[in-house]
């Protein structure tokens, strides 16, 4: 069952200093599936952000459509109820979870919060059962329910912030370079814990990322953006075994590993410079 919807999302700022506006997003569509996973790749720049920010309501696209289970969101934009029905639907995990916790609450504290403001009636002992299950599913002990931000590891916040989104039961979650900061052994985790989650809830997973190879790990397809514009979709394996366009083939080719050749990259990137050059 497809739970998100987007269609032809549309984003151009206004240049700066008289500068040429940019177009961040020129008619990005895509779906998404229950427990399914889409990428989104691309280096700075390329619009995967703006996009991202569009699907949870922190930016406004300028056209387009976005809908999830059947209701599209983006009709009514303004208002608190209609902000509070994005919020019940979509959820987003930031790069810096230190940044999206309250460093004076405690980790309960944090949960606690959030179940009081969309999850209207929770007694007090449900809303502690509420946060124990949350805990649970995110991997943490119970006793660090009663640590602050600053006490935890990297990880831990991360953990948390996805146990804060998941909170709300939403049917899509937003992850935007969520794993980027953290170390190779921490990331494994977090992309696992992702997969047990998508599988296990049946949420839709939307991972922004530059890094193919980590998008790899936890995505059924991939999208690929460059200036604003989705070069290339296609299921995660067929586009990592093969991919058509050069910008791809550049992004795969720049990453460093056993078979990295600097020469090839180069090449590739004086390629996809002289087919830019007959746009």
């Amino acid at each position: 069952m497809t739970v998100l919807q987007v269609g032809k999302l549309c984003k151009t700022y206004p240049g700066r200093r008289g500068a040429e506006p940019v177009v961040a997003a020129n008619k990005i569509s895509f779906e998404v599936e229950a427990g399914g996973s889409l990428g989104i790749v691309g280096e700075s720049g390329s619009g995967k952000t703006t996009v991202a920010r569009m699907l949870v309501g922190l930016v406004r696209p300028d056209e387009g459509t976005v809908t999830i289970d059947g209701q599209e969101l983006l009709q009514d934009w303004r208002g608190r109820a209609a902000r509070l029905r994005r919020a019940r639907s979509i959820q987003m995990v930031f790069q810096d979870p230190y940044t999206s916790l309250d460093r004076r609450l405690t980790v309960e504290g944090c949960l606690r919060d959030v179940l009081r403001r969309h999850r209207a009636g929770l007694t007090k002992t449900r809303c502690k059962e509420e946060i124990a299950d949350l805990l649970d599913q995110v991997g943490l002990a119970s006793r660090l329910a009663t640590s602050r931000p600053h006490e935890l590891s990297g990880g831990q916040r991360q953990r948390v912030a996805i146990a804060k989104a998941l909170a709300v039961r939403p049917k899509v979650l937003v992850l935007d370079e969520a794993v980027s900061a953290l170390d190779v052994s921490v990331q494994a985790r977090i992309l696992a814990l992702l997969n047990e989650i998508r599988a296990g809830l049946g949420i839709g997973l939307v991972f922004v990322s530059h890094d193919l190879a980590v998008v790899g790990e936890v995505t059924d397809r991939i999208l690929v953006m460059y200036q604003g514009i989705a070069v290339e979709q296609n299921f995660t394996a067929g586009l990592l075994r093969r991919p058509e366009h050069p910008y791809t083939q550049m992004l795969l080719s720049s990453a460093p590993g056993p078979g990295w050749q600097p020469e090839r990259v180069a090449e590739l990137r004086a390629a996809f410079a002289l087919t830019e050059g007959r746009r």
